[in-house]
């Protein structure tokens, strides 16, 4: 095996083996988690159900990651034993919602009370830098394990999905920009030169939820460019940028580009950072976007 292999190798026993230490520290391989009397399963639903007054099932599932059925057989057994409601969305027979009950909420306390007690369980027999060692080390590695399940996907630009974060990449430019962002005076890409062939746009997702998106235009005879590189404030410090550049930079190799250009607003320190940063090289002006103070290209290697 090469060396990158055998790295390969150590680090997927590395994830083997803190999963099993993990499992059996919080106890997820007993019948009854936490002492009480319901698995694991069961017992994270009801918590992640928690006290919103509805939630939206397939909302609830998409955090969780869990498939249909499987949560469908874990609601029927909470709602068995009176701990929470399934209904129809009283708007959309299409859409059932969850809640809990006045059961499940006495059940859900009992639950954070065990929970905070399995929590000083782990740090009792510390010392306080070793306190501060794992809290710490947990901390990475919550926002690496967050990183790792995020999910992109070529949509429509008209998508509402598509839509939902360029209208709120827009809000953002008009907060950052130097007498606001009006997308009449921008050159905004038609929604045409983002479907195949002539482009793509990618959305991030986190839980479900849309948290970034990117486009790459496509233009016959010229350059690939970037459009519209955005990541949600909740969803930064996950790398996702990097991530979101690194695809449109493949995608645009695999249709036979070699060259990859874009723009961006001095107001856009960190998106500056991230293309120096990416290798891009700042250039001349290759068009007239009123709202570009830098541009930069970057040549590709197939």
């Amino acid at each position: 095996m090469t060396v990158e292999q055998v790295a390969e190798v150590e680090q997927v026993e590395q994830v083997r083996r803190f999963n099993r230490t993990v499992a059996e520290r919080v106890g997820v391989l007993h019948d009854r988690y936490l002492g009480g009397s319901r698995p694991y399963g069961q017992a994270r639903l009801l918590w992640e159900i928690g006290d919103a007054e509805t939630h939206d099932i397939r909302s609830v599932r998409d955090r969780l990651g869990l498939d249909s059925g499987y949560v469908s057989r874990l609601l029927r057994a909470l709602e068995r034993d009176g701990l929470v409601a399934v209904e129809t969305h009283p708007r959309d027979r299409r859409v059932r919602t969850v809640r809990l009950t006045e059961a499940g909420r006495e059940e859900r306390v009992l639950l954070d009370d065990r929970s905070d007690a399995l929590a000083a369980s782990l740090l009792d027999p510390l010392d306080a830098r070793q306190r501060d060692r794992l809290t710490s080390a947990m901390a990475e590695v919550e926002r690496l394990l967050t990183a790792s399940v995020v999910s992109l996907e070529v949509l429509d630009p008209d998508h509402p999905d598509a839509v939902d974060c360029l209208r709120s990449y827009a809000a953002e430019l008009h907060e950052l920009f130097d007498g606001g962002f009006d997308p009449a005076n921008s050159r905004l890409p038609d929604p045409g030169e983002l479907r195949a062939p002539r482009g793509l746009f990618l959305v991030a997702r986190l839980h479900g939820e849309p948290v970034g998106c990117a486009g790459l235009k496509l233009p016959a005879g010229a350059p690939a460019e970037i459009k519209r590189l955005w990541v949600r404030p909740s969803a930064r410090g996950l790398g996702l940028a990097r991530r979101l550049l690194a695809e449109l930079e493949a995608r645009a190799v695999r249709h036979g580009r070699e060259l990859v250009r874009l723009d961006t607003n001095k107001a856009l320190e960190a998106a500056t950072r991230l293309y120096r940063d990416n290798g891009y090289t700042e250039v001349p002006a290759f068009n007239d976007e009123s709202y570009a103070h830098h541009w930069f290209e970057k040549r590709l290697i197939p």
